[in-house]
C-alpha cells in the first residue's frame, strides 16, 4: 500500500520548487506538525529541530528565527488559499456568482487542507503581532482592495444592501469560516464540503439587496 502523502507537501511544493529547497520544504512540513500538536507558543527551537530532522543552524539559515518559520509557513498557506480562491472568483459574472465563488473557495480549501488551515487560524494574531505584520497589512489591504473593486461595480453594487462596504468579507466568508473552525476543532463532525452551497446561501441572503 502506497504511503499517503501530506497534501500540504504540494502547497510547499509550489511555494519553493526544485531540489535545492528539498530541506527547506522538510523544515517547514515538520513545523507544520510540531505547531498543531503542539502550539506554537510551546513550540521550541529544539523541538522542531527534533520533528524536522534539521540543524539549529539550517533553521536560523533559512528562517533567521521561529517567528521567521511561522512566517514563511503561514505565507505559503495564505497564498495557496488565495490562489485557490481567486480562481472561481474570477470566472464569476454576476453578483450572487462572485459571492458563492469566494465561500466554495474557502470550503474547499479547508476541506482539502485542514492542517494547513488549522496551522493559518492559531497563527494569524502571532504573525499580526509579530515582525512580520507589516507585511500581513499589506497582503490583506491589496487583496481587500481587488475585492472591494469587484463588489463597487454599478451594476453589482446595486444588487447588495446598503452597508458598510468593510462589512463585505465577514458577511460573506464569516459563517463559513465559523463552521470550520468548529469543524477542525472537532466540535462538528459533517465536512463543510457537505454544507458548501447552504453555506454560500446564507452568504447571499446577508449581503444582496431585498427585493421590493
Amino acid at each position: 500500500m502506497p504511503a499517503l502523502v501530506n497534501p500540504a507537501l504540494s502547497v510547499l511544493e509550489r511555494a519553493y520548487p526544485g531540489a535545492r529547497a528539498q530541506l527547506k520544504r522538510r523544515i517547514l512540513l515538520g513545523a507544520l506538525a510540531c505547531f498543531n500538536e503542539h502550539g506554537i507558543e510551546p513550540t521550541t527551537i529544539d523541538m522542531l529541530k527534533e520533528r524536522c530532522d534539521a540543524s539549529v543552524g539550517n533553521l536560523y539559515h533559512h528562517f533567521g528565527s521561529k517567528e521567521g518559520l511561522v512566517a514563511a509557513l503561514f505565507f505559503c498557506a495564505l497564498e495557496a488559499q488565495a490562489a485557490l480562491s481567486d480562481e472561481g472568483f474570477a470566472q464569476a459574472q454576476t453578483l450572487r456568482e462572485g459571492v458563492a465563488a469566494l465561500v466554495h473557495g474557502y470550503v474547499d480549501w479547508v476541506t482539502a487542507q485542514p492542517e494547513l488551515a488549522r496551522f493559518m487560524f492559531q497563527a494569524r494574531a502571532s504573525v499580526a503581532k509579530g515582525p512580520h505584520g507589516q507585511e500581513l497589512r499589506q497582503r490583506n489591504r491589496l487583496r481587500g482592495k481587488a475585492l472591494m473593486a469587484w463588489f463597487a461595480q454599478p451594476e453589482r453594487q446595486a444588487g447588495l444592501r446598503e452597508w458598510p462596504p468593510e462589512l463585505l468579507p465577514s458577511l460573506i466568508v464569516g459563517q463559513a469560516e465559523n463552521y470550520c473552525r468548529a469543524w477542525l476543532s472537532g466540535r462538528v463532525k459533517t465536512s463543510p464540503q457537505q454544507y458548501r452551497e447552504m453555506l454560500a446561501e446564507a452568504a447571499w441572503c446577508s449581503v444582496a439587496r431585498p427585493a421590493a
